[in-house]
């Protein structure tokens, strides 16, 4: 009976067959695998939702607001007014198209590469939308004028008192929020929850 425990391995036994030194078993690992797709999946759909709202709403907004007078949604409160913004979220630093598109791939190189670790649905979340986000707008610097790597990003949400921005600063920035409040409490991308 003994010889059979070692050989099929038992919760007690982690140097049985199929384990490791934390009594894990191959069988777990499988889960896990299967648990970091799905994470991957919920990133990418995520992502790709935004991606694909941003795309469509400011090819929407070049088609029938460019060059036309603003929309006024809430009063003067809230207008839809179509702006070309060359510089980074909320119209911040023009003179530095080039750079923002260079920060904009190092944080898509820096998310899929979370990817591979990433076991938590709420980071799934969070890293999704500022994927979408970032994609949305590099789109923009790549393929609108001037040129590629300094192309305008079309802005149209302009609240009263505030930039104009658009669905994937929205994004971008409400991934980030929720990194921070993740950050916060504790929880890192590969799910583990720590207490400092």
């Amino acid at each position: 009976m003994a010889e059979a425990e070692r050989i099929i391995g038992t919760p007690d036994n982690p140097e049985a067959e199929g384990t490791d030194e934390g009594g894990s078993t191959a069988a777990d690992a499988a889960v896990n695998a299967g648990r970091g797709k799905r994470k991957v999946l919920v990133l990418l759909s995520v992502a790709v939702i935004a991606y694909l709202l941003d795309l469509g709403t400011k090819m929407i907004v070049v088609a029938k607001l460019e060059h036309q007078p603003p929309i006024d949604i809430i009063g003067d409160w809230l207008q839809f007014r179509a702006i070309r913004n060359a510089g980074a979220a909320f119209g911040f630093g023009e003179a530095f198209t080039v750079i923002f598109t260079i920060i904009a791939v190092g944080v898509i190189v820096v998310i899929i590469r979370l990817a591979r670790k990433l076991y938590s649905l709420p980071w799934a979340i969070a890293l999704g939308l500022l994927l979408g986000g970032a994609l949305g707008n590099l789109t923009d610097r790549l393929f609108r004028a001037p040129g590629v790597f300094e192309g305008a990003v079309v802005d149209f949400i302009a609240p009263k008192h505030f930039a104009v921005f658009n669905l994937a600063d929205s994004a971008i920035v409400c991934g980030g929020i929720l990194i921070v409040i993740l950050s916060f409490k504790g929880l890192d991308p590969d799910g583990t929850v720590h207490k400092d």
